[in-house]
């Protein structure tokens, strides 16, 4: 049984138009009553601000709440604490520097094991691009430039802020376009992608959406209002 990717273009509850439909999607996904949901904000450096605004969001949602820091790292047995959680929610910031510490203390292994046995995982931002093999980051200055290193557990490259910064649509074509990326997804702010065994869709909280980008070719998918 595989899990779910939901990958998100930008907003959420670090934004301050936050409408926490997306989220009771994403606690739908899992099929509990109440499920475990936990915070990654590696690519943000464990900043205080994301975990308060993660935890006032599912302050109003059904669902258990905790989160999983590396600056400091609080839990010993990574593998056991992983093996609990139904959620892995991921905040934006670093792309680059999120992957590097997940392979360091070896947290990428446990996401893969936990996808495959069904778990969600979800993001905005670094916390899209993370689950592709490659995207477009900010993580190497304020030029965007081309990431080829990412976890893999969706297949092609991505690319957040679609239609919310300026350099994101044009890059990312033109890169896919002359092969130096994949092809692959790329999301609206405020819309998401929902990635499970093979089927892809896009859902949105307005009118943005997720396309698939192919060499001289950008196709929008019909997105579900949530």
């Amino acid at each position: 049984m595989s899990g779910h990717v939901v990958a998100i273009g930008g907003g959420t509850f670090l934004t301050d138009d936050y409408d926490a439909r997306l989220d009771a999607y994403i606690l739908g996904l899992t099929r509990k009553s109440r499920p475990r949901v936990c915070f990654l904000g590696t690519a943000g450096g464990d900043h205080p601000s994301g975990r308060a605004k993660f935890y006032r969001a599912m302050s109003a949602l059904e669902c258990e709440p905790c989160e999983l820091t590396f600056f400091e790292r609080e839990v010993e047995d990574l593998a056991a604490f992983v093996d609990e959680i139904d959620v892995f929610w991921v905040g934006g910031g670093s792309t680059a520097n999120l992957l590097a510490i997940w392979r360091l203390h070896g947290l990428d292994v446990l996401l893969r094991e936990a996808y495959d046995a069904g778990a969600v995982l979800c993001g905005v931002s670094a916390g899209m691009n993370c689950w592709f093999e490659a995207s477009t980051t900010d993580s190497f200055g304020p030029t965007l430039a081309p990431l080829h290193d990412g976890l893999g557990f969706v297949e092609g490259s991505a690319c957040p802020h679609y239609d919310g910064e300026e350099q994101r649509r044009p890059l990312f074509r033109g890169l896919i376009d002359m092969g130096a990326l994949p092809p692959g997804w790329a999301c609206d702010d405020r819309a998401a992608l929902h990635v499970h065994d093979g089927d892809v869709r896009a859902v949105t909280l307005g009118s943005g959406t997720a396309y698939r980008v192919e060499p001289d070719v950008e196709t929008p998918l019909t997105p579900e209002q949530l």
